[in-house]
């Protein structure tokens, strides 16, 4: 079995500076003790720390993907982002597809 090492550092390069980690990191950070401080001193509706805290998730996603994962980098970020919708909209179909189903279940065994 013959393995070929000599090409194996292009493949695992490094994508990004410490200086993009510690930027996410900060953002990371920063994105998880704002909702923690609205839910903890109620500063707001319950309705309205909901929302906040979805904008807060998604705004997390968005910099853990950009500044973590690297997916808009490289030769490969259309299909990577491709891959990220995918995964996403499976995703989404299986969470609402199962409170769906959930909420039926409730409902029927109900009335």
């Amino acid at each position: 079995m013959n393995i070929n090492t000599t090409n194996h550092g292009a493949h695992f390069e490094s994508h990004g500076s410490l200086k993009s980690y510690i930027i996410g990191f900060i953002l990371s950070i920063t994105l998880t003790l704002i909702p923690y401080y609205i839910v903890t001193t109620h500063a707001m509706s319950i309705p309205t720390t909901y929302a906040l805290i979805l904008l807060f998730a998604v705004l997390q996603f968005i910099i853990q993907v950009v500044f973590f994962l690297h997916v808009t980098e490289g030769q490969d970020s259309k299909w990577n982002i491709m891959a990220l919708v995918f995964t996403i909209v499976v995703l989404l179909i299986l969470v609402f597809g199962s409170m769906w189903i959930m909420y039926n279940l409730d409902y029927n065994m109900m009335h």
